[in-house]
């Protein structure tokens, strides 16, 4: 026990012994102050209460200014609620401080050497809440929450996959202005395109070439209009 710590118990007991209590292998000791959750201090207390018996637990919970402590047997616990109820802690150089002791619900005892079951712990609420759909702002009479369905399995949506391929089909077309539009991509269409735009609709890449402003387009030079016959004319002889 480090020298820098005192514990002592009083000579006269402040309370009596209970009659009847009903046996158990815990203890809760009060009233610890925060500034004792120190290292130091709580191994001058475990190795105090390890005299009266071998621990299985020694929980301090900082929060509620208390520790658990889970004996092996009951009867190291009651010598040392006997023996320990009050308890006196002088730190060095500090005032006294008076600790009580008191018997606690039994607690189920840990074997460390194999895995802890999970039934020792507290397990979280079901999700099923979390499934529900939400009710609206006035429900109406008889109104029940019912499980939300599960989120769509499959892929895509028919609507959304037509969607899809109508939008493909036009950035191919680039700088072609639909007028009429093929249902579901079988049918005829109407379009109008650029012919200035320079850009080719084969499987080959469209030409870029550089143009300077305040010349002819290059896409301008390159088209030539078709010459077309003059509609016929009477002729009159005279």
């Amino acid at each position: 026990m480090p020298s820098a710590v005192s514990i002592s118990t009083l000579s006269v007991q402040m309370q009596t012994e209970q009659k009847g209590a009903s046996p158990t292998n815990s203890l809760l000791i009060t009233q610890v102050p925060r500034a004792f959750f120190e290292p130091l201090i709580l191994e001058a207390l475990r190795d105090y209460f390890a005299v009266y018996g071998e621990i299985n637990q020694w929980v301090p919970i900082a929060s509620f200014s208390r520790i658990i402590l889970v004996y092996y047997n009951e009867e190291s616990v009651e010598q040392a609620k006997r023996n320990s109820d009050p308890l006196i802690i002088q730190p060095a150089h500090s005032v006294p401080t008076i600790l009580r002791v008191y018997r606690a619900e039994p607690n189920p005892i840990i074997t460390h050497s194999f895995p802890t079951s999970d039934d020792h712990f507290l397990r979280p609420p079901p999700l099923e809440k979390n499934f529900l759909i939400s009710p609206p702002g006035s429900p109406p009479v008889g109104w029940e929450q019912i499980r939300e369905d599960p989120p769509n399995t499959a892929t895509l949506a028919d609507d959304l996959i037509a969607a899809l391929k109508k939008l493909q089909l036009r950035e191919k077309r680039g700088t072609r202005e639909v007028l009429l539009e093929p249902e579901e991509g079988v049918g005829v269409g109407v379009y109008v395109e650029d012919a200035d735009s320079g850009e080719s609709d084969g499987d080959g890449e469209g030409i870029e070439m550089d143009w300077e402003y305040g010349t002819p387009s290059p896409a301008r030079m390159r088209w030539k209009p078709v010459p077309t016959a003059l509609p016929p004319m009477s002729m009159t002889l005279r």
